[in-house]
This record gives structure tokens, C-alpha cells and sequence, in this order.
């Protein structure tokens, strides 16, 4: 499956270019215009479905436990970075609802509501993101007026269930980043289905470059890594599609055999 969201052109920097001196070595000479970086307001909408339960590989640990230590890495890493970024939490069943609704920078009060997300044992069977939506578009109005902007990270946890949404194609006050964790596929399941719903939903909404990212391996470390990519600011995105981190780890060989070049293997999500 491609961890890959349809190609877009939102948040790619661009750079303006200036004719050079020919006389001075006949090189062009090229600046960045200065770009004011917005602090974000994150909201965090998180799968608490009965998927979000299923065990990952790790002895005792489900989704939801990976799920959470992932987020206070996230906003530790974050606030390390800039201390005036906010976070606020909603959780997705059959539609979105607030979960912390105040934004703040506090990490006390993060850790205490991250830790009392709890899921359901029954699936709701469907899942709107129309609300979450809703809510989104109006918190990125009040986040404008303070001159922030306002990204969404849904974590999605169902392999068989596609979000949908009831959204104007011409309102995109909001960036939206993904994080799919699914089973493999199989004749119960449709997580390439579940997956392409969910890039069309993030590139229909997102007001800079989105991101989306898709595991079925069951490791948290892969959780990990992928939610340490969405550290990256909206307004100084390039294209996913351009993105080419992190580098995979390279083995070489220890001796070309028979004359033959040596022989490099990246390791593979």
C-alpha cells in the first residue's frame, strides 16, 4: 500500500529569482523572500472505536497505548521547538466530538487528557469526520484572528470502515495530516479502500500541504516515526510526494565477491 497522498503543489516554497551580474563570475544571485511561520494550533482527533484496542506487537500494548505515547512525544518534541504552539483534543466514533476543547500550551494538562482517552468495545459502524470538519473551520477562524493557523491530526484505526464527510469543496481554513494504523488486508477488511477515502478527504479540506501516513505492522516504533514527520510546519512543507525522509539505513557488504560491486540493502517499513 502507498503511504502516499495524491500529488499537490500546497506549501511548496518558492523562491524567487533575481538576474545576476554577469560580470561577477556570470552567476545568478537568488533569495527566499521572508515569510512570517505562524504558531499552530493543533487538534488532535483521535480513533476511540473498538479498532483502536486491537494489540500491537508489542506484549500489553494496544493502539490506543501507542496512540498516546506518540502524541506526548509529538507535543513535547513540538513545544521544544516553539513553546507558543497549542494543542486541543477531540475524539472520533461515529462522528467527532470535543475532548479538551480549550487550546493551551500547558503540559501538565496535555498528559492528563491525553491519558484519560478511553475507546469503546463495540464498533459505531460508521464514522462522519463532517463535524470534525465543522469544528476545525470554526476554531482556524478564531486561530486567524490571533494570526495562527490551525492543523488537524486524525489518527484513523478501522480497516474497514471508510470515513466520509459532508464538506464545500471551496473551504479550506485548515490543514489535515493522517495517521492510519490498520490490519493487513483480508477478505473482512479494506484498508487500501479505507486509505484512498482518507487522502481524498485530507487533499478536499487542507489549506497547506497534508500529510498522511500508513502502518499495518503493528509496531509502535513505526507509529513513532511517522507522527515525528508531522513535527514539520504546514507553511514550510514541500510536496509529500517530494519528501524524502527519513533516509532508509543502508547495509553494505563486507566484501565484493568475485569482483562484483557491493551489493547495498535498505531496510523496508
Amino acid at each position: 500500500m502507498s503511504s502516499l497522498p495524491k500529488e499537490g503543489n500546497r506549501g511548496k516554497v518558492k523562491m524567487e529569482g533575481i538576474e545576476g551580474d554577469a560580470s561577477v563570475g556570470g552567476a545568478g544571485r537568488y533569495t527566499l523572500n521572508p515569510t512570517r511561520i505562524n504558531s499552530e494550533d493543533i487538534l488532535f482527533c483521535v480513533d476511540v472505536d473498538s479498532e483502536s484496542l486491537v494489540e500491537m506487537k508489542t506484549a500489553g500494548v494496544n493502539r490506543l497505548d501507542a496512540i498516546k505515547q506518540a502524541i506526548l512525544l509529538f507535543v513535547n518534541s513540538k513545544l521544544s521547538i516553539n513553546p507558543d504552539h497549542r494543542f486541543a483534543f477531540a475524539t472520533l466514533s461515529k462522528s467527532a466530538y470535543w475532548h479538551r476543547k480549550e487550546f493551551s500550551s500547558d503540559v501538565e494538562s496535555t498528559i492528563a487528557a491525553v491519558r484519560a482517552l478511553s475507546a469503546t468495545t463495540v464498533s459505531s459502524g460508521q464514522a462522519d469526520l463532517t463535524n470534525l470538519f465543522r469544528l476545525a473551520a470554526h476554531e482556524a477562524k478564531k486561530s486567524r484572528s490571533q494570526n495562527r493557523i490551525l492543523r488537524v491530526i486524525l489518527i484513523y484505526c478501522r480497516s474497514s470502515i471508510r470515513p466520509h464527510h459532508q464538506w464545500p469543496v471551496n473551504q479550506k481554513l485548515f490543514t489535515l495530516d493522517v495517521m492510519y494504523l490498520h490490519d493487513k488486508p483480508g477478505p473482512d477488511n479494506c484498508p487500501q479502500a479505507v486509505y484512498d477515502a482518507l487522502v481524498d478527504a485530507l487533499e478536499h479540506v487542507s489549506e497547506y500541504e497534508g500529510y498522511i501516513h500508513e502502518s499495518g505492522h503493528g509496531l509502535p516504533r513505526t507509529l513513532f516515526r511517522f507522527m515525528s514527520m508531522l513535527l514539520c510546519h504546514p507553511q514550510q512543507r514541500c510536496s509529500q510526494d517530494d519528501c524524502d525522509i527519513p533516509k532508509p539505513l543502508m547495509k553494505k557488504s563486507a566484501e565484493p565477491a568475485n569482483g562484483e560491486d557491493n551489493v547495498h540493502v535498505s531496510t523496508s517499513r
